[in-house]
């Protein structure tokens, strides 16, 4: 998103009455919108090549073909989208097979108003919004890699690369990343993208993942 353009967003749900609170909550926002919604897989389908929204807002569980397999199919035709996952409880074995399937995120349906705008932005951004009370939980076991035991993981990153990747890896965004470690937003885009090309990554699910299944945290003496 550029300048004053506002985030387009699309709703996928099954449940009207979700769909109407949702797209009330986000067409309150000056900086937000609401361009279309879907009440299956199929219809998610055709209205993201349609639209072609920033951001999709997709309900993990409805009839048919679920949230999973329809953001499945949206990143195979449409691989630049961003899907954020609306769960209404943290079922592991679901939450791994979305971010497998390509979702950026999830989110509980039952978390608070400005941590579900808070989800969008970032989704906007291209960040990962991966809850860190979780992460480390969900992250383990997306999937599993044949580097895992190797000691040179991380020969290629420098210190300060290292710090950046942690903090990816507790899910924080570029902002929180900057505030933390007292780093300009543009400079942390600029170690991730870095940190893309050293460890032949793609996106910043993967670099967590990298870093979780790597004993990143145990690395580095901390938690």
């Amino acid at each position: 998103m550029t300048g004053s353009r506002k985030t387009r967003v699309m709703l996928v749900d099954d449940h009207e009455i979700v769909r109407l609170g949702l797209m009330t909550l986000i067409n309150d926002r000056w900086d937000m919108e609401v361009v279309g919604e879907a009440g299956d897989a199929a219809g998610a389908l055709r209205e993201a090549e349609r639209l072609k929204p920033d951001v999709i807002l997709m309900d993990i569980r409805m009839p048919g073909e679920g949230g999973i397999e329809a953001t499945r199919q949206i990143m195979a035709r449409l691989p630049e989208m961003r899907i954020v996952m609306l769960t209404s409880f943290a079922d592991d074995e679901l939450l791994v097979r979305a971010i497998s399937a390509g979702a950026v995120g999830y989110v509980l349906k039952q978390v608070g108003n400005a941590e579900l705008l808070r989800a969008i932005t970032a989704a906007a951004r291209g960040e990962a919004l991966l809850d860190p009370r979780t992460t480390a939980r969900l992250l383990t076991r997306v999937r599993e890699a044949d580097r895992k035991d190797n000691s040179d993981a991380f020969r290629e990153l420098s210190d300060r690369e290292m710090d950046v990747l942690a903090q990816v890896a507790r899910g924080l965004g570029n902002a929180e990343i900057g505030e933390k470690l007292n780093l300009s937003e543009k400079t942390v885009r600029n170690y991730i993208s870095t940190m893309f090309e050293k460890l032949s990554l793609s996106n910043r699910v993967e670099l967590a993942v990298y870093a979780i299944e790597h004993h990143l945290f145990e690395k580095q003496g901390r938690e």
